[in-house]
């Protein structure tokens, strides 16, 4: 099929920018084809006024019946694109669809707060279809509750891959002969974090096409009569992609172009592309891979890196927020730190560090740094305080949110004004996915990558993807902070380290770290983990972020820590000495026992 390229002048419903999360003013949902009430809730419920680029492209597509790749931009409204079309099909079924029809559709998505975020949309959108239920199963339930939900009957199911294959093993009463829609979001990550075994897995028990189910009335038999249909979602495509295509996909359409060609469509251009398996990657007869891929981003997003040294990394960190809620206070702003004790570490900093940056006297009296609402969000916390943090951030119209990558990828967080990337993402793709949190939907966005002296070669890693940075003006920022009631001369000052208000500020976060031992004990579990984090970059990145150009008493120093590195690094050798020395007396154990037999 071949793609009419001519320019034509298209409206746009805002004033922003010529990002691929357009919307057009001369389409409509009803257009695609959706039914008028779910038009209504999609404008109601969910803001959508009209479809973006990527709905105008993937609706029509899914509504025919077709597999699907998606390829598009992180916050295009891809959940929509697939949703609304399942949820136009289901409702239209005569009779009703039923509960005990069991699982018609199956939404897969790499992580809990994804799976919370979809299974909210959904409920939205079926508010005025009260007879198709949504649902949820996912890791940290309880698996009983979910048991019972799926005996009920779930009609569209949202669920993380080792959870539902737990179920789809073990569940006899989930009920899924009639299952017609297998949808992957977030699909690169969903491999990323290791689940490429349990997708094979479901795969082989569903089946790649429907099988013909005895079931009650004509509702059984008019589904079962349509063949499965499987759609994948990815804002990266790479050789793990690709190869999920291949074992899903049957004779797929793709959804998702050149942001050149994008910019040059209106809607009645905006047809999908035809493909076949291993021609996924190619472009212009060139195999595609993750080391050449353009990277898709919002057009309004302002992405720039700030260059610091590595002991003042945490002052410089600390000022640039403070800057950013006394300039706006209402805003949002989310840090991505690499560990999860770095996480913590932060999150308890932030929230209890205070400081006087004038002369003290006996009437003042020390504030918080930064006032406000301070959240954290990371793999090792419970269930239930990730539930909490995800909905507080969401709701909240002012929030400084400090996560590892469990939210870089799919999540929706409305009025997201800017991402912080304190650590550097350990592939260049994720960096997409982190920036991807904002500048959602045609919104204006900034990002900003933190990045040491040593670690400037990163950026042309990035440059490679068509995605450029300028510098942060650091010296000024700095500069426009009083200390003790004075300003500076800029000219006094030859780096960013013997800057007098980052020399103060370095001092009272060392106090305050050193006068609590549970303060000291995080940041010096923080240092450790942030080592090992770095000494486990791959690939290329492995000769840009090498442990042995780093000065580790700076290290030290970003976590706030007065001590030389090696008492904290002598703590470590003791704790890997005696994991070794366990180890040993197990395998010695073993042997015995062995020996024995």
């Amino acid at each position: 099929m071949e793609l009419n390229l001519n320019k034509k002048k298209k409206q746009k419903t805002e004033n922003s920018s010529t990002g691929n999360s357009e919307v057009f003013a001369s389409c409509s949902f009803e257009s695609l084809g959706l039914h008028t009430t779910l038009c209504e809730q999609l404008k109601e419920r969910l803001g959508f006024e009209a479809p973006t680029l990527v709905q105008a492209q993937a609706i029509p597509v899914i509504l025919s019946g077709r597999h699907v790749l998606v390829n598009a931009a992180t916050g295009t409204g891809k959940t929509v694109a697939y949703l609304a079309p399942v949820i136009h099909q289901l409702q239209k079924c005569d009779p009703r669809i039923q509960r005990s029809d069991g699982t018609f559709a199956l939404v897969l998505v790499p992580t809990h707060e994804l799976c919370m975020q979809v299974y909210e949309i959904l409920q939205k959108l079926l508010h005025r279809f009260h007879w198709i239920v949504p649902g949820y199963i996912m890791g940290g339930e309880s698996r009983n509750k979910e048991k019972a939900r799926l005996r009920k009957g779930i009609s569209i199911l949202v669920a993380t891959p080792g959870r539902l294959l737990d179920h789809l093993k073990n569940t006899s009463s989930f009920s899924y002969t009639n299952l017609r829609w297998i949808i992957f979001d977030e699909a690169d990550r969903i491999l990323e974090l290791g689940y490429g075994k349990e997708i094979e897995d479901i795969l082989n028990i569903l089946g790649s096409k429907q099988q013909k189910s005895v079931g009650k009335g004509n509702t059984t038999s008019q589904i079962s009569e349509v063949q499965r249909q499987n759609v994948l979602l990815s804002a990266t495509l790479n050789e793990k992609v690709n190869h999920l295509a291949e074992i899903s996909l049957d004779n797929p359409v793709m959804v998702g172009l050149d942001k050149k060609i994008e910019l040059q469509l209106t809607h009645q251009d905006a047809k999908p592309m035809e493909f076949n398996g291993n021609d996924i990657l190619e472009k212009e007869g060139k195999p595609l891979s993750s080391s050449t891929e353009e990277y898709k981003l919002p057009a309004q997003l302002l992405q720039r890196y700030i260059k610091v040294p590595c002991g003042s990394r945490l002052v410089v960190l600390l000022a640039i927020l403070k800057h950013l809620f006394e300039k706006e206070p209402s805003q949002k702003v989310v840090v991505f730190f690499s560990t999860c004790d770095a996480v913590d570490f932060h999150y308890s900093l932030v929230s209890g560090f205070q400081w006087l940056s004038r002369q003290q006297s006996d009437t003042d009296v020390k504030q918080l740094f930064l006032k406000c609402n301070t959240l954290r969000l990371h793999g090792n916390m419970n269930h239930e305080d990730r539930r909490t943090t995800f909905h507080a951030f969401k709701t909240e119209k002012s929030a400084l949110l400090l996560s590892t990558d469990v939210a870089a990828r799919g999540l929706d967080f409305p009025k997201v004004r800017c991402i912080i990337q304190y650590d550097p993402p350990g592939e260049a793709t994720e960096y997409v996915h982190r920036v991807g949190r904002t500048a959602r939907i045609g919104e204006k966005g900034d990002s900003l990558l933190f990045l040491q002296p040593v670690e400037t070669d990163y950026l042309p890693g990035l440059e490679k993807h068509g995605v450029m940075l300028t510098e942060y003006p650091l010296q000024k920022l700095l500069d426009s902070f009083p200390l003790f009631g004075m300003r500076y001369h800029p000219k006094n000052f030859v780096s960013v380290d013997t800057h007098p208000w980052v020399v103060s500020l370095q001092k009272a976060l060392e106090s305050f770290t050193s006068s609590e031992l549970k303060m000291k004990k995080m940041a010096q579990n923080a240092f450790c983990s942030w080592v090992r984090a770095y000494t486990a970059h791959r690939g290329e990145l492995k000769g840009i972020f090498m442990v042995k150009k780093l000065h580790l008493g700076h290290v030290a120093r970003s976590f706030a820590l007065k001590e030389q590195p090696s008492l904290v690094n002598k703590s470590l050798q003791k704790q890997t000495k005696k994991r070794m020395r366990d180890q040993k007396q197990k395998n010695v154990s073993k042997k015995t026992k062995v020996g024995k037999r």
